[in-house]
């Protein structure tokens, strides 16, 4: 075989080799490349567990109705971010500790107290279950996880002396005493610095309950003040028989801590509210947020949390617009109700010309102001 004809039959064999390869080629399909798989949701976290412990039922329509609302109020605002619940009428007594105690078994991570009475039941869960964080309505005592809170009920109490200084037509006011307790004490004494800052010729009379929430005792001590020449009555107390006896005996009286008007439109003169949502709100923001700490707060007019509401048509304009004047120095400071001179049932200066109680004097009441009439339980 020659040379040229070896080279002829190399160059064929090469034309066959590359023919052979771009028909490969022209019949391979590009396969896609594999896709990564997808991330997996984020998994949701489980809704904050949060519960009420009420010293009343739900429908008192004060009290206990009023930090309701305030339960309320933290669903909507947070939606499925929480579960909440609650037990009522749950005494102020050792059974306290069982309902907390087993609040904090189901899983509740934030629970509220929201009576005095509840301090010492709530220290000792506290102590026990420190994943807990512990919120105590009225109360003094703080741990490392338990807070206080409470609202300026004093203010409300004041707004509504002024009101009954102006409506009384016998100068004698009455109060319906629940505990006799400083804050309790102290709602007393500024119902009647009210009274006195537009009518100083009022005394107020008092009848001690021993109770919270006891209709059928609230219901007697108002039928005995007006028997005893009381034309407008205040209570401390939870329900809303004191506005009821007064509409049932021709009288006047205030809602406290709910908008009572429905209870006795006729008698009633205004309701002292309590919102409680403004610090149920910030509270459960807290948990929520990892910015919970121990400490104690108390807010009145000034944060939204006491109101006077629904004035009744026969308020004089000029006592409204006083209201009105009260409320806006209590909010930006101006004013302070607990401001001297203030005289002592006894007769003692408690209180020096120009000098304003702070909080520690405030928390420590534990006397009658001058135009409160009888003695405390339990005092000298």
């Amino acid at each position: 075989m020659t040379d040229l004809t070896q080279r002829r039959l190399f160059q064929a064999a090469a034309l066959i080799t590359l023919a052979t390869a771009a028909l490969v080629g022209c019949g391979k399909k590009e396969e896609p490349a594999a896709a990564a798989p997808a991330a997996a949701p984020a998994a949701k976290p489980a809704p904050l567990k949060i519960a009420f412990a009420y010293v009343g039922p739900v429908g008192d329509g004060g009290w206990t109705f009023a930090h309701d609302n305030g339960r309320k109020a933290i669903e909507k605002e947070f939606g499925d971010k929480i579960v909440t619940s609650f037990v009522e009428k749950v005494p102020e007594s050792a059974d306290a500790e069982r309902v907390i105690r087993d609040m904090a078994g189901q899983g509740n991570t934030l629970i509220f107290g929201t009576t005095f009475g509840y301090m010492e039941p709530m220290l000792k869960v506290a102590a026990d279950t420190k994943g807990v964080k512990f919120e105590h309505a009225t109360g003094y005592k703080t741990a490392e996880n338990m807070r206080t809170y409470d609202s300026r009920t004093y203010e409300g109490a004041y707004m509504a002396g002024v009101i009954a200084g102006k409506m009384t037509k016998s100068n004698t006011l009455g109060v319906v005493g629940s505990i006799p307790i400083p804050e309790v004490i102290r709602n007393i004494n500024s119902f009647t610095l009210g009274a006195q800052s537009v009518n100083p010729k009022v005394k107020t009379r008092v009848v001690w309950v021993g109770d919270w929430f006891n209709p059928p005792k609230e219901t007697e001590a108002a039928t005995a003040l007006i028997n005893g020449g009381a034309d407008v009555l205040m209570q401390n107390t939870d329900s809303s028989a004191v506005l009821q006896t007064a509409e049932k005996m021709g009288k006047r009286a205030f809602g406290w801590d709910s908008d009572m008007t429905a209870y006795g439109p006729k008698a009633h003169l205004g309701s002292a509210v309590i919102n409680w949502a403004p610090y149920y709100i910030k509270a459960t923001r807290d948990a929520l947020e990892g910015k919970w700490t121990t400490g104690q707060a108390w807010w009145g007019v000034k944060e939204g949390a006491i109101d006077m509401v629904s004035l009744a048509a026969d308020v004089p304009d000029e006592t409204k617009k006083k209201i009105d004047e009260v409320k806006a120095g209590l909010k930006d400071g101006s004013f302070a109700i607990w401001k001297g001179p203030i005289v002592g049932q006894d007769g003692k200066e408690v209180l020096k010309k120009d000098e304003v109680a702070d909080d520690k004097f405030l928390g420590g009441i534990n006397f009658y102001v001058k135009g409160v009439e009888g003695k405390i339980p339990g005092g000298k």
